[in-house]
């Protein structure tokens, strides 16, 4: 699948322990060009684990990104939808848990 200049929204949840992992899964998506809009849940905005501290994940997706913005918070990802901001958007990491309990085809 081609994604040069395709809107990609990527989010990162609070399972600190995968975002080195994660990380290089964004910079393989931005080596192929495309348009990333970062997102980051609350907690993984603002805390500091074991794992890293929050503001050295900020600084790295934002130059991965080579943007100044990441969404941080529902008021800011309210838009996303309506304003069809993304083709794609990727949730990463996202648990097995997490993907039945959200998944709509979930029975």
């Amino acid at each position: 699948m081609k994604i040069e200049g395709k809107k990609i929204g990527f989010a990162f949840t609070g399972s600190f322990c995968t975002f080195k992992r994660v990380l290089e899964e964004l910079k393989k998506i931005k080596k192929e060009k495309a348009d990333i809009i970062a997102i980051m849940s609350s907690n993984s905005y603002n805390l500091d684990t074991k794992f890293g501290k929050a503001e050295e994940y900020i600084s790295e997706i934002k130059s991965i990104t080579e943007k100044d913005e990441i969404i941080h918070t529902i008021q800011g990802a309210e838009p996303i939808g309506p304003k069809k901001l993304t083709d794609v958007m990727v949730i990463a990491p996202c648990s097995r848990e997490y993907n039945s309990k959200t998944c709509k085809w979930n029975h």
